[in-house]
């Protein structure tokens, strides 16, 4: 599928390298962790040149290395009142456990498209685990296509690291 809109590197703080491709990140003015994305492999790199950049990059390669790391960043989340009801539901899904969108809809009073369309704007997958949602017949989607880019094989990826497929 071709881009919908051209990929800006240059918008991304970091962009390192991960066993499952490229992660931009994008730090607050405040300092916080503000959002993650999935790359095209052809991304430069970029090190991270901030305390918080260095320590989510150091705190991704825990993850990498050991599935069950907790991270424990600083969050910027700007979001829809539904939508961090749902991130916050994501965010309490343990390694090695999914849920489902059914699920998390029951819990918050909502229903399962409208959660999957949260999952889909999540701005921190990884450390808000998004790819532990899985639909009731499959493992439904992944990070929306954001970048106009199908990144359902990352997902896949990260549950086989984590034990789960």
């Amino acid at each position: 599928m071709p881009l919908m809109h051209p990929i800006v590197f240059d918008e991304y703080h970091a962009i390192l390298a991960s066993p499952i491709g490229p992660l931009g990140l994008v730090e607050s003015a405040a300092g916080e962790m503000a959002l993650i994305d999935f790359l095209p492999h052809a991304a430069p790199l970029r090190p991270p040149a901030s305390v918080v950049l260095r320590e989510a990059a150091r705190q991704l390669d825990a993850y990498f290395r050991s599935p069950d790391f907790v991270f424990d960043l600083p969050c910027r989340l700007d979001g829809t009142a539904h939508q961090l009801a749902v991130w916050q539901q994501i965010a309490a899904i343990p390694c090695g456990q999914l849920l489902r969108y059914a699920e998390i809809a029951r819990r918050i009073g909502s229903v399962p498209r409208a959660v999957g369309g949260a999952c889909g704007r999540n701005p921190l997958p990884i450390i808000i685990p998004c790819h532990r949602v899985v639909a009731a017949n499959g493992l439904g989607g992944f990070n929306a296509n954001r970048n106009g880019i199908d990144w359902l094989p990352i997902k896949r990826q990260l549950l086989v690291h984590e034990g789960i497929l």
